[in-house]
């Protein structure tokens, strides 16, 4: 049995898709929407219009999962740190699997440092990659990385969480998959304050290739493996959430570059991720004007036009 703790709409693809091949448990803490989802048969909160197979029980209540049974954990990267000390009785020795990207505020945590702290007798690891909630459940093709520093658990898993279009790539690099995720969301967020603004598809560019160096300096700085940022939970990643309106890190970036008023009630992982990243870098002395530049642009402090003269007027230097 995989059970997916949260029924956001990435948690509910992977579900849909995932029962295809086997039964799923899917928890929400919200009891009237499992009674909601329990008699449609969908998740018309998160992602209307896509039914459940019939191997999906929907549930408010954690059990422990049996020695071998996958848990994924897909809540935002913010709240991973309250859901693991509040269900670790169940889950403390489990396989989990987290599917949130970002790092934590408060520590710079990505999500398997996370698990790491919070249950030391878990295994960790992350699925991570570009991915777009509705294509999975629709059965589109998708590839996306499974990293586990624990070989034969990550290959166990590489094998259980395979559906039909869900194709998985796995490494042992945990950190360079985690960071690759979390990074591209706070460029997707300068990209589409750069579409916003009006500044054109070059400067996008630019931003998308100079954004990834910074990754990549981050990652060396971090020890990742940089052919993982190269990879699917990296480059991938960044190209897809960079380009398409359906990520909300893009669409959150699109607001900013365009001074309109933007959701407040859909999670937006790049702005909390955006602050961490930048505290993390000073402390590393990593240089990343760019994600200074966006930094400030989520908390306010800088116009587009503002952050876009900062970073042109930096020193010339080599590619």
């Amino acid at each position: 049995m995989i059970t997916i703790l949260g029924a956001g709409a990435f948690g509910t693809a992977l579900a849909i898709s995932l029962a295809r091949t086997g039964p799923v448990r899917l928890w929400a803490h919200d009891a009237d929407h499992v009674a909601q989802m329990g008699a449609t048969r969908e998740n018309s909160r998160r992602l209307p219009g896509v039914v459940f197979p019939d191997d999906i029980t929907v549930s408010a209540e954690i059990s422990a999962p049996g020695p071998e049974d996958p848990v994924l954990l897909a809540v935002p990267m913010q709240r991973l740190r309250g859901l693991l000390l509040a269900q670790g009785d169940a889950l403390g020795n489990g396989r989990l699997v987290a599917c949130c990207k970002g790092m934590e505020r408060a520590t710079g945590l990505g999500p398997t440092g996370v698990i790491r702290h919070c249950l030391p007798g878990a295994t960790p690891a992350i699925l991570t990659g570009p991915s777009f909630a509705v294509d999975i459940a629709r059965g589109l093709p998708t590839a996306l990385t499974l990293a586990c520093d624990d070989p034969a658990a990550g290959a166990a898993l590489q094998q259980t969480l395979t559906t039909p279009n869900l194709r998985l790539y796995r490494t042992v690099d945990t950190i360079g998959a985690e960071l690759g995720g979390a990074l591209k969301n706070v460029m997707a967020i300068g990209c589409g304050a750069v579409m916003g603004a009006g500044l054109g598809e070059s400067a996008r560019a630019a931003l998308m290739t100079r954004g990834f160096a910074e990754m990549s300096r981050m990652a060396d700085a971090l020890g990742a493996d940089p052919d993982t940022l190269a990879g699917l939970s990296g480059f991938g990643d960044l190209v897809l959430t960079c380009t398409s309106d359906q990520s909300r890190n893009y669409r959150f970036g699109l607001s900013l570059g365009r001074s309109e008023a933007f959701d407040t009630s859909i999670t937006v992982e790049g702005a909390a991720t955006a602050r961490a990243v930048r505290d993390r870098a000073a402390a590393l002395g990593v240089d990343m004007p760019i994600t200074g530049a966006i930094t400030g642009l989520v908390d306010g402090q800088l116009q587009v036009r503002q952050a876009m003269d900062m970073l042109l007027s930096r020193p010339l230097r080599e590619e």
